[in-house]
């Protein structure tokens, strides 16, 4: 059974940070398309940040230089560092493994806001 586990989420001050983290099982992780995406109220979900296999990374312009995505393959893991936190990154962050369209995995997400 695959199950992709989201953990980090909370509530933080705009310029700050928060450090997302997925746990993966059930799949074969260092074959899959790691990436983070977020929802927030009343818009559709977005791609925020992908890693490849080979560590080839993208990242929506909103957040470039902003974000980080790293995954560890030992441990089944990948991670979203988010600094210099604004109020319009406040979302419903998700955790994807894609491997195939039939391989397409989503956690039940994490909720992050960004208030003073």
């Amino acid at each position: 059974q695959v199950q992709l586990v989201e953990s980090g989420g909370g509530l933080v001050q705009p310029g700050g940070s928060l450090r997302l983290s997925c746990a993966a099982s059930g799949i074969d992780f260092s074959i899959y398309v790691m990436g983070w995406y977020r929802q927030a109220p009343g818009k559709q979900r977005q791609l925020v940040a992908t890693m490849t296999t080979s560590g080839r990374t993208m990242y929506a312009d909103s957040v470039k230089g902003r974000f980080t995505i790293s995954r560890d393959n030992a441990e089944n893991m990948v991670y979203l560092q988010m600094n210099s936190l604004k109020p319009e990154d406040t979302a419903v962050y998700y955790c994807n493994a894609f491997y195939l369209e039939s391989s397409d995995y989503w956690g039940q997400g994490t909720q992050v806001t960004v208030s003073s």
